[in-house]
Parts: structure tokens; C-alpha cells; sequence
């Protein structure tokens, strides 16, 4: 495909993403902006992408298979948020189409929040308000307990779990930590393997992806090994915890309480019922998945992604894409710059590089990278305008390509 003018490209932003994505976007040629408040799905949904160049999603709008296959124009995908699970990648890899998140934007956010929820559940707060609301007046220190000296078990110490760490050691707790993957202990905190971790520790927090290693990693059997009257945080992803498990050990008074930010299973909008075992616990605090909810992250976060896509748009660059191949381009104003997709076979480089010979053209630069199944090559050339687009028309029909698209 030939690059079209910025302000043809359509881009469509979904689950009212901040403002400042499209200030980005405007600032940056992108006039073509649509918004939508909520998440959609079904015939809305497709209805929505199917002329759309470019999209952004945070985590309720899906993209599957059958979605891609009704949005034949779409050549990326921002993820306004930290997980990409909403979107199938594989299927995205398989049609070129790279896939943008926002890794680290909301790292803070969600460390202030577990840190104020661990201590919240440990001065036994959410019980006192409760029954304050009904009109008692629960005035005791039982079960009343400073975070100072107690134990923090954080498991997945990546950059969320590392900043309460540091967050915890500062209101003088102890920390360890668990990890599939050996990590750099900052401060005193140290590692751990992870049941010697849930028997020793007074809180456990997680901060680990979603994935098959992960999916109910807090088993019964894992739930029943922590220290009697600890606490549990889940502001990670909501496979992780059995929850039934989890209502059942604070029922007997094996856990003290937990504060759970993520489900299994999310209500679709803020209109229909949220239902979980955990509902009638004064001792557990629940929020509606607003561990990176801040305006400050939010707006972060905004700007990280959007940016992404502009420079994938304008040059070709592809860094921290989840599922794509990653090439950092520099701007190349003299050249005319072909992007093409291929399928990872022996065989394709040369073919390219046997085309620009019979063309009366210099590489100025020319990028190789490849990921699984596929590769991507950026091929910078100085030609005139005609030779340029006859060299792209022909890289389109080597065999392999998946997509190939002149930039300018």
C-alpha cells in the first residue's frame, strides 16, 4: 500500500482514552481521529474498524480473528494500557500488523495503591468503615497492626513489584521476593523461593503477567500455605487467584483479609452487576480494576502509546512492539523508504536486493529484523519518485510478502 496523506489515515480510539492521545495525534498531522466513550462489540465493533487505518483500545474492547477479518485496512493497533491479551497476536503478527502497549506509564499508580491497600487491611480499616456507614462505633486496637517490621512477599518483582519494594522499605518493612527469573535485589530486599515466601511473609502482593505458568498460581494449595492471618493484594491479572479458595480461607480466619483489584470475570460496564465470592467480607477490599487508574497515568500513558503509533505511521519504527519484529528508524528525508513484511524464509533479502539492482538507485540503508515467523525489512533507496514506486510494485509480488507499503 502507498502511504497516504496523515490526514486520510483513520485513526479510531475506543473506552475513552484521555484526551491528550488525540492532542498527540492532532499535533503530530493526525486530524482523522475518532473517539468512542465505552467499548464496543459485535456488529458495532465492526462496524466501527471496518475503514480504519490505525486503533486504540484499553482492556475491554477484543480483537479477535473474526474482527481482523472484517477491518482489511487496519496496520496497527495501540494498546492504552499494560496487557495485550484483549488482542489475539498471533493473528495480528500473522497480518503484519504490529501491536503497541504501555509497559511502565502506570508503574507508580499502581504502587501507591497496593501500598496504601496493604496498610488499610492491616489497621483493619475497611471493617471500621463499614461499620461506622451502619451507624456502630468499632474503636479497638485488635487486629490493629503498623506495617513497620512486618514481612512484604512480593511475587513477580519486575517494575511494578521493584517500586513497592522500595515504596515498603521506606515505611521500615522487610521485603522478599519471588521471581521465575533471577532478579537484582534493590535495597535489603531478598529473594525468596515461593513457598518459603508465603510462609514467612505477614503480606503477599503479585505482580506477575497473565499466562498459562500463572493461571491460578494462588491455588488452594498455595492460598493454604501462607502464614495464618496474613493478608493477600492481586493488582496483577485475575487468573491468578482462586477466588473461591481465597473467600473460603478468610471465611475459616486462616487470612485476615485481601485486597483485589482484578477478576476472572469483569462486568462489561459500569451498569451491570459485579458478582464475585468475595462480596460479603468487611475484611476484603475491592476496587473495579483501577490499579493504573490515575489522571497522571492515564495521561502517561496516552502520550506513550500515541506516540508509538505516530512513529510507526511516519517511519516504520517498530520498538516495544509485543508481537512485531522491533527496528528503531531514523528519519531518512532524502530517500524514499520501502517497509516490507515477510514471511521468515530463506531467501527473501536477496530476492530484494536482486530487484534494486535492475534499477539505477542507490541504498542509502537498508534494516533486517526478524521475529518467529516473520521478518521485516526497511530498505531506505535515493531514486527518483518513478523508480521508487516501481521498485515497491514489484517487491509486493516476491514471493512471501505479507504486506509492503511505500512510506514516502
Amino acid at each position: 500500500m502507498y502511504s497516504l496523506a496523515k490526514e486520510k489515515i483513520k485513526i479510531v480510539l475506543f473506552e475513552g482514552i484521555h484526551p491528550s492521545a488525540v492532542e498527540c495525534l492532532h499535533k503530530s498531522g493526525y486530524t482523522n481521529v475518532v473517539t468512542y466513550a465505552k467499548a464496543l462489540e459485535g456488529a458495532e465493533l465492526i462496524e466501527a474498524l471496518k475503514d480504519a487505518h490505525i486503533i486504540g483500545i484499553r482492556s475491554r474492547t477484543r480483537i479477535t480473528k473474526e474482527v481482523l477479518d472484517q477491518a482489511p485496512k487496519l496496520m496497527a493497533i495501540g494498546c492504552f494500557c499494560i496487557g495485550t491479551n484483549q488482542v489475539d497476536l498471533e493473528e495480528t503478527l500473522a497480518r503484519a500488523i504490529p501491536v503497541f502497549n504501555a509497559p511502565y506509564s502506570n508503574t507508580r499508580s499502581v504502587a501507591e495503591l497496593v501500598i496504601a491497600e496493604m496498610i488499610m487491611l492491616m489497621r483493619g480499616i475497611p471493617e471500621k468503615n463499614y461499620v461506622c456507614h451502619e451507624g456502630g462505633w468499632l474503636k479497638s486496637a485488635n487486629g490493629s497492626h503498623e506495617v513497620r517490621g512486618k514481612t512484604l512477599g512480593i511475587i513477580g518483582y519486575g517494575h511494578i513489584g521493584t517500586q513497592v519494594s522500595i515504596l515498603a522499605e521506606s515505611f521500615g518493612m522487610n521485603v522478599v521476593y519471588y521471581d521465575t527469573e533471577t532478579k537484582l535485589a534493590l535495597g535489603n530486599s531478598e529473594p525468596l523461593d515461593l513457598h518459603r515466601l508465603l510462609e514467612v511473609s505477614d503480606i503477599v502482593t503479585l505482580h506477575v503477567p497473565e499466562d498459562a505458568s500463572t493461571k491460578n498460581l494462588m491455588s488452594r494449595e498455595n492460598l493454604n500455605r501462607m502464614k495464618k492471618g496474613a493478608v493477600l493484594l492481586n493488582a496483577s491479572r485475575g487468573t491468578v487467584v482462586d477466588l473461591q479458595a481465597l473467600a473460603d480461607l478468610i471465611e475459616s480466619k486462616h487470612l485476615a483479609g485481601a485486597a483485589i483489584d482484578v477478576f476472572p470475570v469483569e462486568p462489561k460496564s459500569n451498569q451491570d452487576e459485579f458478582i464475585t465470592p468475595l462480596r460479603n467480607f468487611r475484611n476484603v477490599i475491592l476496587t473495579p480494576h483501577i490499579g493504573g487508574s490515575t489522571m497522571e497515568a492515564q495521561e502517561n500513558i496516552a502520550v506513550e502509546v500515541a506516540v508509538k503509533l505516530v512513529k510507526y505511521s511516519d517511519n516504520g519504527s517498530t520498538i516495544t512492539a509485543v508481537n512485531f519484529p522491533e527496528v528503531s528508524l531514523p528519519v531518512n528525508p532524502d530517500s524514499h523508504r520501502i517497509l516490507h513484511i515477510h514471511h521468515n524464509v530463506p531467501g527473501i533479502l536477496r530476492t530484494m536486493n536482486n530487484l534494486v539492482s535492475n534499477y539505477d538507485m542507490n541504498i542509502d540503508a537498508q534494516y533486517l529484523q526478524t521475529s518467529g515467523d516473520i521478518g521485516y525489512v526497511v530498505l531506505d533507496v535515493k531514486s527518483t519518485e518513478q523508480d521508487a514506486e516501481a521498485l515497491y510494485k514489484e517487491m509486493q509480488h516476491v514471493d512471501g510478502t505479507i504486506r509492503c507499503r511505500l512510506l514516502f
